[in-house]
């Protein structure tokens, strides 16, 4: 958000800050779903860097395409467990998947 618009919004009394302040989150929460969130995004990069269906993606791991939806959307009923499987099934490799940790 641009100086200009929180400015404005605090001068008619809004209070603005991050989703991790509003809900409460510890460092470590913002950090898990950050992850978990980035996890998500890579899966569905590398779905489609892979010209796969959800359909074709949900075969690989013995699953629903409704659960690959989930899986790419953030959903919370996804286990860090099944993104990592999910990207391994896709190809990625473990230096690969440090590397989406790490950053």
């Amino acid at each position: 958000m641009d100086k200009d618009k929180r400015a404005r919004l605090e001068a008619k009394g809004w209070r603005v800050g991050s989703v991790d302040e509003f809900l409460g989150l510890t460092p470590d929460e913002a950090a898990y779903l950050e992850l978990k969130l980035t996890l998500s995004e890579r899966v569905r990069e590398y779905r489609q860097s892979k010209r796969l269906t959800q359909v074709e993606m949900a075969e690989r791991l013995g699953s629903s395409q409704s659960r690959v939806a989930k899986i790419e959307n953030g959903d919370a009923s996804v286990s860090l467990d099944l993104l990592i499987r999910s990207l391994f099934a896709l190809g990625a490799t473990r230096k690969e998947l440090a590397g989406m940790i790490a950053s």
